[in-house]
């Protein structure tokens, strides 16, 4: 199949030995009962096969919903999933799932990450000096501000290895605004931010972070970038979003060519997600987006 027609939220990409692997938030699952993940396998980038699934809720498994946003990552011979996992007991947190294949199966690695009194979302991981950190969402049901958080974990990935720290909350930036449907949808009075799909990389000129938030068109992307050079920030927000509408939670990567692409899902209507590729430009220290399909 082609990549339009692959139909999942949150996207994630990673390559090993020439092969692309696509994982992503199950749409038809995503905002009710959930019990698994998929990844799609491709030699090109383009023309996928899948849906393979590599976890499935095995039984008596604490999680039953918000199957939310895996990124695989390969540290040397094995693969790591980190992902968002709720349930109607508790608060969605992050936890990390381990195989030694892209395609899986995958099975339950680490406890949970996240403070337990913490709704947290969306997490993934950056190495700065050796050390390992989670950049993850504490969502609005906790923080109304929208606050995007990093937490440093132990070196097997299999705890927290400190207290959540502060990076910025959603109001912050100038092209973040206010959910318009927060008291209607979650009951919630007052101005409420949110933030998710955070992503970090390093190029030459800097250190960056692209997140989602509600902008004045909806779902959207924006840019950050780091004024110290360390993931601790302080981040300085980008003025206008890079992708400003009815699309979001991406992720940065290089294709097999070398070219640096920026992955997220679009349109943000629900069960109509679809990955999205584009090229991801930077100049003086300004990201912009040239969208391919």
């Amino acid at each position: 199949m082609r990549t339009d027609e692959v139909n999942i939220r949150d996207p994630y990409l990673l390559i090993v030995d020439g092969t692309y692997y696509l994982y992503g938030t199950r749409s038809e699952t995503c905002w009710g009962k959930a019990d698994g993940f998929d990844c799609y396998r491709s030699s090109d980038g383009k023309e996928w096969e899948g849906p393979i699934e590599i976890f499935r809720r095995p039984e008596g498994f604490f999680a039953d919903q918000n199957y939310w946003a895996p990124e695989c990552y390969q540290i040397h011979d094995a693969l790591y999933l980190v992902t968002t996992f709720g349930s109607s007991e508790g608060k969605k947190g992050i936890y990390v799932l381990k195989s030694d294949k892209p395609e899986g199966p995958f099975a339950p690695y680490s406890g949970r990450l996240t403070p337990e009194e913490w709704s947290s979302i969306d997490g993934t991981l950056y190495w700065e000096n050796g050390t390992p950190y989670l950049i993850f969402s504490h969502s609005f049901e906790d923080s109304k501000d929208g606050d995007m958080c990093i937490l440093k974990l132990s070196e097997d990935l299999k705890e927290a290895a400190g207290e959540p720290e502060l990076l910025f909350s959603a109001g912050e930036a100038p092209w973040a605004h206010p959910v318009p449907f927060a008291k209607a949808e979650f009951g919630i009075d007052g101005d409420v931010y949110f933030t998710d799909g955070p992503c970090v990389f390093r190029e030459e000129d800097g250190l960056y972070l692209l997140w989602s938030s509600w902008g004045t068109a909806g779902y959207a992307v924006g840019a950050a970038r780091s004024e110290s050079g360390s993931v601790k920030g302080p981040w300085i927000q980008q003025e206008e979003p890079v992708f400003p509408e009815n699309g979001g939670h991406g992720m940065v990567f290089r294709d097999l060519d070398g070219k640096l692409k920026f992955l997220l899902h679009y349109p943000n209507d629900k069960y109509k997600e679809r990955p999205v590729i584009t090229e991801l430009q930077i100049m003086d220290g300004v990201v912009s987006l040239i969208r391919e399909n």
